[in-house]
């Protein structure tokens, strides 16, 4: 069983990849609603990639991104991270029966 210091480490790591990702953190997700972000938010990437989506350009923080369909959605002001989770679960799914526009 790892220790509190070690559960931590890995919560700052989970908090720091969304953050690099230009994820919206409050600082009071738990450690599952990061786990469960973190989850969705790599499935959302996988369905980018899987569709020919470059996530270097399809970006939070992209101005011009290839297809607007293709970045992950804005977390909004005080929204609770399951539903924020729920929400790139459901874009996600979306993007499954999508058609990239051809460029």
């Amino acid at each position: 069983m790892a220790s509190d210091e070690e559960r931590r480490a890995v919560m700052r790591e989970i908090a720091d990849r969304l953050r690099t990702r230009g994820i919206m953190l409050t600082g009071r997700e738990t450690a599952e609603e990061l786990d469960d972000l973190f989850t969705a938010v790599e499935r959302f990437e996988a369905a980018v990639e899987s569709h020919g989506g470059d996530l270097m350009v399809d970006d939070l923080r992209s101005t011009m991104p290839d297809d607007p369909n293709f970045v992950v959605p804005q977390r909004k002001p005080s929204e609770p991270a399951r539903d924020y989770t729920f929400r790139i679960q459901q874009a996600a799914s979306r993007l499954r029966r999508h058609r990239a526009h051809s460029g």
